[in-house]
């Protein structure tokens, strides 16, 4: 019986809360704004990480990189600006994307965060899309929290994208473009004037072919993207290889 009795007591013991796993111990932040790496060092610091290095030039993290895996003691996480101010010195890799590009080739099972200023959600689409970056985190209000959040979402094998960036996405990812869309941002992107495109629709039999059907069908495409001029639609078209 008093077996049973211990046997009891131990089941409505609470369990021991599990330990949290850092999965990243060493870090690399490649940003020219001294202000900025504090305060990305602080927040790894609030995580627990501290085993963080820093650069100011790209060129400068990517040898810290090759180093480290020389010395068999590599990098785990790569935190890194898009933007990097010229000061005269002369550097191979100049801005976030080819340090990335770069990296990746380096050691292709590097986690990635872009921490960036970048407002477009073309660009950061086309980060996700070309160099499959793991986490883009926006400079603004709230980055230092969502920071935190994207680091946690990799210890969770996730990626992370910034909470106003995801429903920009999703609402330009909403428009599925059709074939008399395709052919009218075409003519603009080739620099046809709008007021010739009804003449080309005409001689490639579209049914709706006149100025004010052009018109009509360009604002519904730039509203459904959150556009407002020509010039940010085909850049968009461009860069996520629509046209």
């Amino acid at each position: 019986m008093k077996a049973v009795q211990v046997v009891a007591l131990k089941s409505r013991s609470p369990s021991p809360s599990p330990k949290r796993f850092i999965m990243f111990n060493k870090v690399i932040i490649a940003e020219d704004h001294q202000s900025v790496k504090i305060s990305v060092e602080h927040t790894l610091k609030e995580l627990d990480i501290s085993g963080t290095q820093y650069a100011y030039y790209c060129d400068d993290a990517l040898l810290r990189l090759k180093k480290a895996i020389q010395e068999n003691d590599a990098f785990e996480l790569l935190i890194t600006d898009l933007s990097f101010a010229e000061d005269g010195r002369e550097q191979k890799i100049s801005d976030g994307a080819a340090l990335i590009e770069a990296a990746k080739k380096l050691q292709p099972d590097l986690k990635l965060i872009v921490f960036s200023a970048e407002s477009s959600p073309a660009v950061v689409s086309k980060l996700f899309q070309e160099l499959d970056i793991h986490a883009y985190v926006y400079k603004g209000r709230r980055d230092t929290i969502e920071l935190k959040e994207a680091i946690e979402a990799l210890q969770n094998g996730k990626k992370y994208l910034s909470p106003e960036f995801r429903m920009a996405l999703r609402t330009k990812n909403a428009h599925d473009f059709s074939a008399y869309d395709l052919m009218i941002v075409t003519q603009l992107a080739e620099g046809t004037r709008q007021k010739d495109i009804p003449a080309y629709l005409q001689q490639n039999g579209a049914k709706a072919s006149s100025l004010s059907s052009v018109e009509k069908r360009l604002n519904q495409i730039k509203e459904a993207l959150g556009f407002t001029k020509n010039e940010q639609l085909i850049a968009y078209c461009k860069d996520n290889k629509i046209i």
